[in-house]
């Protein structure tokens, strides 16, 4: 008897995780997603009734911890966990709110999220951890500082729980995502360039989840944007 292997997504109402959870679904991995809201997360489901759950919760109030442990139970197990809940505004303004509603999700829900899976697997002995980070986290960014410096924390987070893996020498895979501009209610701004849509991003995605990737970005064009990102001295940056 052949298992389907159980896959939990944290943000999928609408998006990159949405997309991701349509294209699991249909590979036959049993799905559970999870967002704020839940008639959007049931239209999602209408998809692949059989292959999808619902579980709606807001992450930054939640006891994330026993929300995950009560999905996890419902699947019968998990194999593969994907951080695709967050947030980013422009606020050049600073408003305080918005640094701090940032802050909330992509910091501490995020922390105790990945903590979870992290001990979960670890436990287990074998899954593999995702998060959807972004390029905006290789450098700051003025008008939306929170945004970039929260994904920034999220990279060298996915790398620290990395190491860990790796010391402990248990088959835990962390995956750290790095999308550049994709067509969702996240890209914001003037300027942007090679956009791509949800579903192209989720197959990207899932290719590099299959391959057990360490870090990758995409596109896999982004990758090339990441070096001189990376490599610019920080007096040139500082006019951009």
């Amino acid at each position: 008897m052949v298992t389907s292997k159980k896959a939990i997504i944290v943000g999928a109402s609408s998006g990159i995780g949405k997309a991701l959870a349509l294209q699991l679904a249909n590979s036959g991995y049993k799905t559970a997603i999870t967002g704020r809201r839940a008639g959007q997360l049931d239209t999602v489901k209408q998809s692949y009734p059989d292959n999808i759950i619902t579980s709606s919760f807001d992450c930054t109030e939640a006891d994330n911890g026993t929300e995950l442990d009560a999905i996890t139970k419902r699947l019968g197990g998990l194999d593969l966990l994907i951080i695709s809940a967050g947030m980013g505004d422009l606020n050049e303004s600073l408003d305080p709110e918005i640094e701090n509603r940032t802050n909330r999700l992509n910091i501490l829900a995020f922390t105790e999220i990945a903590d979870w899976a992290y001990q979960h697997f670890h436990t287990q002995g074998h899954g593999q951890l995702v998060a959807i980070t972004s390029i905006a986290g290789l450098r700051g960014n003025k008008m939306a500082p929170a945004y970039g410096a929260s994904k920034a924390y999220q990279i060298a987070y996915m790398e620290g729980l990395r190491q860990k893996a790796q010391n402990a020498r248990k088959s835990v895979i962390i995956t750290d995502i790095r999308p550049g501009f994709v067509d969702t209610a996240m890209a914001k701004g003037p300027g942007k360039f090679w956009v791509a849509s949800p579903e192209k991003a989720a197959r990207q995605i899932l290719k590099h989840i299959r391959n057990k990737r360490s870090v990758a970005y995409v596109t896999r064009r982004w990758r090339l944007f990441a070096l001189l990102m990376k490599w610019m001295p920080r007096g040139l940056y500082k006019h951009f």
